[in-house]
């Protein structure tokens, strides 16, 4: 039932962005209150624009556990983070030349 959800969540995301991609650190999913289709809404309703990457990773700040989304939009690229379990807004930044 949960891989249904996921896959669903997937579609969805794709429908929207018109992008299929997978999500890396799938690992952590688990782990996440906040789906990753809630997190791609929070993340462009933050920075509109198109995803083109996507990351659940354990990094500092907020609970510990973020999405973190790299959104086009005209030439820039912006950095989206959201609290995988609150769905907070964590980081909203311009992708630099080297991205980590």
């Amino acid at each position: 039932m949960m891989y249904r959800r996921f896959l669903v969540s997937i579609l969805i995301a794709t429908l929207l962005t018109g992008t299929a991609f997978a999500l890396d650190g799938e690992k952590y999913l688990k782990d996440a209150s906040v789906k990753p289709a809630a997190a791609r809404a929070a993340a462009l309703k933050t920075y509109p624009g198109k995803i083109v990457s996507e990351e659940l990773e354990k990094e500092s700040g907020g609970s510990g556990l973020r999405y973190s989304f790299v959104i086009s939009s005209n030439a820039a690229k912006h950095e989206v983070g959201i609290d995988a379990k609150t769905g907070a807004v964590l980081e909203t930044s311009v992708e630099g030349k080297n991205p980590d």
